[in-house]
C-alpha cells in the first residue's frame, strides 16, 4: 500500500470541529518523482502549487462566526504535499474553534501547513498565506487562462493513457515564443479514482511545438490515475525532454473538489507566480 492509499481520501471519517493540526496528512513528493526520473535535491524545474479554500470559518472570543476565504502557495521543492481532504478536515476543525483574531488564525494556517510539507526537516521556505475578508469578496473575478486554445482543432483521438511520443518540436526551423491552452485536461484521483478536470496553460520558447500532437498528448491523460501535482510535472518533463524548449512554463488550474481548487505551476526559470484568478469552471 502507498503512502497515499494510507490517507484519509475515500475513507469515511469522522468530522472534528475543534482545532487538531494533526489532521494533516503529508504525502511525500519523491514516490510520484522517481516514475519521471526525478530526485528530491536535483529538479528541472521551479514553481509553487496554488491552492485555494472556499469553506474556512472559526468563531471570534465572543462566539460569533467569522469566514475567509483562504489562498495557500506550496513551494514544488518542499519534501510533501497535503493530501485534500485531510487538509479539508482540518480546517473544519476551525469552525468551533474560538481565536483572539485574524492574524492568528492566518499565523496558525502558515505555521500548520509549513511543518507538514517540511515534515520535521529543514524548512527552507514558509507555506504563504493570504486570507479574503467577506468585503473583498465582490472584487473577485473570474479569468480564463491566456493564450492559443488548442481545443479549435479537429483531431481523432484514440490514446487515453498518457502518451509522450506523440509530442514533436520542428527542431530544423527557428525557435518561437509561444502560449497555448487547453480546457480538455482530465486525469483520475490516485485513490479514489474520481475524475479531476482541469485547463492548463504552456507557455514557451523553443522549436515549435506540433500544436495536433500536443492536444493529442494533453487528451491521453484522460483515463490516467495521479494527483494534480504530479500530472503537471509529467507534463512538463516529457514537453522538456520530447520538445527541446529554452524556456518552459506549465499551470494548471484544476475544478473545485470539497471547497478546494489545486492550481500547480512549474517553470524552467525565476519569474512571478500567476496571480490565481478563477476559471468559470472553478
Amino acid at each position: 500500500m502507498t503512502q497515499a492509499e494510507r490517507s484519509p481520501l475515500g475513507q469515511p471519517v469522522a468530522y472534528a470541529d475543534q482545532y487538531d493540526p494533526s489532521l494533516l496528512f503529508p504525502v511525500a513528493r519523491l514516490e510520484q518523482r522517481t516514475t519521471l526520473g526525478l530526485s528530491g535535491d536535483r529538479l528541472p524545474f521551479l514553481g509553487a502549487d496554488l491552492w485555494t479554500a472556499y469553506e474556512l470559518g472559526w468563531l471570534n472570543m465572543r462566539g460569533k462566526p467569522q469566514i475567509a476565504i483562504a489562498r495557500f502557495v506550496v513551494p514544488c521543492d518542499s519534501t510533501h504535499i497535503v493530501e485534500s481532504k485531510s487538509l479539508k478536515l482540518y480546517l473544519n476543525s476551525y469552525s468551533n474553534t474560538r481565536f483572539e483574531g485574524q492574524e492568528q488564525v492566518r499565523e496558525r494556517l502558515r505555521a500548520d501547513l509549513s511543518a507538514a510539507i517540511w515534515q520535521g526537516g529543514p524548512m527552507r521556505a514558509s507555506v504563504g498565506v493570504q486570507l479574503l475578508w467577506p468585503e473583498q469578496f465582490e472584487r473577485e473575478t473570474i479569468q480564463e487562462l491566456d493564450g492559443l486554445l488548442l481545443d479549435r482543432l479537429d483531431i481523432e483521438c484514440e490514446h487515453y493513457q498518457p502518451q509522450p511520443d506523440l509530442l514533436r518540436a520542428n527542431v530544423h526551423e527557428q525557435p518561437v515564443t509561444e502560449t497555448l491552452t487547453s480546457h480538455l485536461l482530465k486525469s483520475n484521483c490516485l485513490v479514489t479514482g474520481q475524475p479531476d478536470w482541469g485547463s492548463v496553460r504552456i507557455s514557451y520558447h523553443g522549436p515549435q511545438i506540433d500544436q495536433e500532437g500536443l492536444l493529442k498528448y494533453l487528451i491521453s491523460f484522460r483515463n490516467h490515475h495521479e494527483f494534480h501535482e504530479h500530472c503537471v510535472e509529467r507534463i512538463y518533463v516529457d514537453i522538456l525532454q520530447r520538445c527541446k524548449p529554452t524556456q518552459l512554463s506549465v499551470y494548471a488550474r484544476y475544478t473545485r473538489r470539497g471547497g478546494l481548487d489545486i492550481n500547480p505551476w512549474r517553470t524552467s526559470h525565476p519569474q512571478a507566480a500567476p496571480v490565481s484568478v478563477r476559471t468559470a469552471r472553478q
